[in-house]
């Protein structure tokens, strides 16, 4: 079995991280300030197509994000956080199956993170913004991801708490299952999956149930 993780809201909670440099950001550029939530509402979309939602203009755009960027290197891992019992997923997860992430976020600053927690050494990719050209929901990210791995004969599942993740599996052709730990709400994950846990952990112990059920 393989296991593709989405990072924010399903294994990490960034989110003060986020709405500080958000914050800074429409600061510096003096623009006027979105709510916490209309910026919450936008985590898991790329940062330029946040800004752009947001009300920043196409021509402000990636200064913008390259303001955000400067600010997240210096804040990040001093304001992330596992989720609870994150890390014992991911740890169940690698007796059974390969990992790898699959994120929106800067695939840099995510293994930054993840290493941080002490936790990339359990995958074996880790596929960021910057490595393609269509983020999620577009396929390209997970079709990526599974260049590292030998899927033959292989289920392959992805754990994400967003439709965007969820619609980038069913693009992709692989399974799914949605989470509601993070920003996502179920009735949107439910058009995408019947597979919906409280969390990433109870979403491990399904797929293992799964996995040895047929040695039972």
């Amino acid at each position: 079995m393989i296991i593709l993780f989405d990072l924010d809201g399903t294994l990490i909670d960034s989110t003060e991280a986020i709405l500080e440099c958000f914050h800074h950001t429409f600061d510096v550029f003096k623009h006027p300030q979105p709510t916490d939530a209309a910026i919450k509402a936008l985590i898991g979309y790329p940062l330029d197509s946040m800004y752009a939602d947001l009300g920043v203009g196409e021509d402000k755009v990636w200064d913008f994000v390259a303001s955000y960027k400067e600010c997240y290197r210096k804040i990040s891992t001093q304001k992330t956080f596992l989720l609870e019992n994150a890390r014992e997923a991911v740890m169940q997860a690698s007796q059974f199956a390969s990992l790898g992430i699959v994120t929106t976020k800067t695939g840099t600053y995510s293994k930054i993170l993840m290493e941080n927690f002490g936790l990339m050494q359990y995958f074996d990719v880790l596929i960021g913004r910057e490595n393609v050209e269509k983020p999620k929901p577009d396929a390209e990210p997970i079709v990526k991801a599974l260049e590292h791995f030998d899927i033959e004969n292989k289920e392959v599942w992805m754990i994400g708490d967003t439709e965007l993740d969820l619609r980038s599996a069913k693009n992709a052709q692989i399974n799914a299952v949605g989470v509601l730990c993070g920003y996502g709400i179920q009735k949107d994950l439910q058009q995408y999956t019947p597979y919906i846990y409280n969390n990433t952990y109870e979403a491990i112990e399904y797929l293992k149930s799964r996995k040895y059920s047929h040695l039972n």
